[in-house]
């Protein structure tokens, strides 16, 4: 089949694809490890699903200590030795948007990618994931040649030297290891490659296992853009590969996505080598919705289903915690249980589906286990709770809604990472900012009024990194990203995504 899938394809394969054994068939990216500007196969692999079939893919490439210790030192003499390090700004900007002008060129294959590895819906793929893709590659393309320094002029000769010229410079942090999720492989990748391509820096880039496919087409992609041989090292692999990148005392810096737990993990193996590399952090989410009684309410259901069954509910900052004011309680819930009745599951190729599957047996065991412990806890299921299958395979769980949910419950303090809706009453403005504070996590929340002077003073009492008024998973590329608490470390995306790239440098000249 040709490279590039056109509309028409995609739409006969679509609706002819009822049988599980008709999914879409492309041509597949290379499968192994991208090294220095090569890429190296391993007779040491794993097998990618088809989490709406369950059939294998693609065997591919499981890297381990040979493959990460080559990829540090190629980026490392590329950084330091390689024509990337005399690369100006002009440069660099102009390779990343030859890279956005490539994925926007292949952006149905890249989508379908993401439909056959992950399990999300074409639309969502091609309509929200590529677009904000290729705009972030946009977006640190145009800060590539605008990273300046300050002059600064001293304040006075504490020191007894006079005249002193002080200047500030920004330089690349350095090499830098970065480990990509699962949830949202193209996105994530271009959260993590943009702000540090632009900086300057090279990267050592470990995907999921579950979704190595887009990522390693991507590599290609880079290659056709012209980029130079070690800049950008990509290593598909198991956790061991995450720990060993983790682990490696050749990075200058570290950018993780992905839960708490494998954070703080994360946080610790990078202490443990022998130097003191950064350290961002974009971790999990238990993310509150506050819906009053003076809301629009048909807009409130409709970003609070986006916000939670988005990607499966597969998303960090799922609004998983939906807090809604006593009058208008009733409705709410009944209008939230009639759109996940009406939400359409299925593989993600087929032009009727809105959810897919989870990306695996063992998400679709997680999220099963929580909904069997809302139950027991006393929640009210009003709408899904059961796996179903489609010509009896796939990991597909129907989209769940809870309500009386109370706030010890497990469903409404635990990261479920799946399509199931936790939906509470509350009837006081100071008992619902507590209840949504009491959690370790602090990445999203959203808040629906039409009061909007009440909705921004709330949102300044809400300790979370993003607070979206009458919406919900509003993303841009000059908007950063990031959690309190347990949520993480640091922002991405914005000029705060290009500054954990970045180290300053002070220069002090005696002028005489």
């Amino acid at each position: 089949m040709l490279r590039n899938l056109t509309r028409t394809t995609i739409k006969h394969a679509s609706k002819g694809a009822r049988a599980m054994s008709m999914a879409p068939k492309i041509v597949l990216p290379k499968t192994g490890a991208l090294i220095d500007g090569q890429w190296h196969s391993s007779s040491n692999t794993f097998e990618t699903i088809n989490p709406a079939t369950e059939e294998v893919i693609a065997a591919v490439t499981n890297a381990g200590a040979e493959e990460v210790n080559h990829a540090v030192e190629a980026a490392t003499i590329a950084f330091y030795e390689g024509e990337w390090g005399k690369m100006g700004g002009y440069g660099r900007g102009k390779l990343l948007n030859r890279l956005a002008d490539l994925i926007e060129a292949n952006m149905e294959e890249l989508a379908m990618l993401e439909v056959l590895d992950n399990g999300k819906s074409m639309g969502e793929a091609m309509f929200a994931d590529l677009p904000l893709t290729i705009q972030c590659y946009r977006y640190y393309a145009g800060w590539a040649d605008k990273i300046h320094g300050q002059v600064v002029s001293p304040s006075g000769p504490i020191t007894g030297v006079d005249n002193i010229f002080g200047y500030i410079e920004k330089e690349p942090v350095g090499v830098v290891g970065q480990i990509i999720p699962w949830n949202f492989p193209l996105l994530m990748m271009a959260w993590k490659l943009g702000p540090a391509l632009a900086a300057g820096c090279t990267s050592v880039l470990k995907v999921a296992p579950q979704t190595p496919l887009s990522a390693l087409r991507i590599g290609e992609l880079l290659l056709e853009a012209g980029l130079p041989p070690g800049v950008v090292n990509i290593l598909p692999g198991d956790d061991n590969c995450g720990k060993l990148v983790a682990a490696h005392p050749g990075f200058d810096k570290l950018a993780f996505t992905g839960s708490t737990g494998v954070g703080r993990k994360i946080m610790m193996a990078a202490a443990q080598a022998n130097n003191m590399k950064r350290v961002t952090l974009e971790l999990g989410g238990k993310s509150p919705i506050i819906v009053f009684n003076d809301a629009d309410i048909d807009n409130a259901v409709a970003h609070a289903h986006t916000g939670l069954f988005l990607n499966q509910g597969q998303c960090c900052c799922a609004g998983s915690r939906i807090f809604v004011e006593d009058g208008v309680y009733d409705e709410f819930v009944s209008k939230s249980v009639t759109a996940a009745k009406e939400r359409k599951v299925g593989p993600g190729w087929e032009t009727q589906t809105q959810q897919g599957p989870q990306v695996s047996q063992e998400q679709l065991d997680t999220v099963l286990g929580y909904i069997n412990q809302g139950k027991a806890a006393g929640a009210t299921l009003l709408a899904g709770g059961e796996a179903v299958s489609h010509g009896g395979k796939g990991f597909f769980v129907e989209p769940t809604v809870f309500a009386d949910v109370t706030d010890d419950m497990a469903i409404a303090e635990e990261e479920i990472f799946g399509p199931v809706m936790s939906i509470m009453k509350f009837s006081d403005i100071d008992e619902v900012v507590a209840r949504a504070n009491n959690t370790d996590y602090g990445l999203a929340a959203a808040i629906f009024s039409k009061d909007l002077a009440k909705a921004r003073m709330t949102a300044k009492r809400i300790r979370a990194g993003t607070i979206w008024i009458n919406c919900y998973d509003t993303f841009d590329a000059s908007l950063p990203f990031g959690g309190f608490k347990s949520s993480g470390i640091g922002r991405e995306l914005g000029e705060a995504g290009l500054a954990n790239y970045l180290e300053s440098k002070t220069m002090a000249i005696s002028m005489g």
